[in-house]
């Protein structure tokens, strides 16, 4: 099946949470007792992946992999929508088809990885669209289920979002622990320079003052915490036209709208992933 892995997705660590959830699911040796007991080895079904609310698609081909995987490539996948596509509730997502228990034992796994990363999806969309029109995108943050950040990253992304940093190795961020531990956001700044020239680096501040104090020291990426409109607009207006600004804190679809309006460049939201409900899909197997 990976033929029809999304370029957007890695195998290698889709595989793994793949073969880490089956494993969980399936006990060892791997086994489906009820599927094994009910169903004749020769039978084979056709089924539907059904949405059964309205909602963001993400995670089709992570699905066809749990199919893959169970089936040793018995299973054929056919998606009917794309990633990232809005679907209805009753719409069929995809339809799958080959040995029966392959489908019922592939059904809770795929289910599950597809339900998680459509409502992370379908969370992003909401904010992306309350963004539309404005300067501000919707980033997410590294409070991601442990194991499933790879997938929900990709969800958020599918969604409408945009990823920050995947993890600690890959941008610097100074936050307030940081900076007492290294005496000063400059001292911590230049520590991280000093030791990692060619990383990224973004400085939290929580004043204008500090935000003057990061910009001085040769910050470009500043993350805005807990600061309300008001303030967040006064450091806009000050350093906005040399640094990159991101509102990040307590932010909800309900001051989205105030928080764009000051002009920053980022919204980030832990709740994309840390929070986002699940988007219900079912399988159904047709009537034979």
């Amino acid at each position: 099946m990976t033929d029809r892995l999304s370029p957007d997705l890695d195998l290698d660590e889709v595989q793994r949470i793949v073969y880490t959830a089956l494993g969980e699911d399936l006990g060892d040796p791997p086994r489906d007792v009820t599927s094994a007991a009910t169903i004749p080895v020769g039978q084979q079904d056709t089924a539907e992946l059904v949405a059964r609310a309205d909602g963001v698609v993400a995670g089709l081909p992570v699905a066809a992999e749990v199919f893959a995987a169970v089936s040793a490539g018995a299973v054929t996948f056919e998606a009917r929508v794309a990633e990232g596509d809005r679907v209805r509730r009753g719409d069929v997502l995809a339809v799958v088809s080959g040995p029966t228990r392959a489908l019922l034992t592939a059904e809770r796994t795929a289910l599950n990885l597809l339900c998680r990363m459509s409502g992370v999806a379908t969370h992003t969309r909401r904010w992306a669209d309350a963004l539309a029109g404005t300067k501000a995108t919707v980033l997410d943050t590294r409070k991601t289920t442990p194991g499933l950040r790879a997938l929900e990253k990709y969800a958020v992304r599918a969604g409408g979002g945009t990823n920050k940093r995947m993890g600690l190795y890959d941008v610097a961020m100074i936050k307030d622990n940081h900076k007492l531990a290294a005496g000063s956001i400059a001292a911590a700044f230049r520590l991280v320079r000093e030791r990692f020239p060619d990383v990224p680096v973004q400085v939290e501040v929580t004043t204008l003052a500090e935000a003057e104090e990061a910009v001085e020291a040769g910050a470009t990426f500043l993350l805005c915490d807990n600061m309300a409109p008001e303030r967040l607009r006064e450091v806009v207006v000050a350093v906005g036209d040399r640094v990159e600004l991101e509102a990040t804190g307590n932010l909800t679809l309900q001051t989205v709208e105030a928080y764009a309006a000051t002009g920053v460049d980022y919204l980030s939201v832990g709740g994309l992933t840390h929070s986002s409900p699940i988007l219900d899909i079912a399988l159904d197997l047709r009537p034979r």
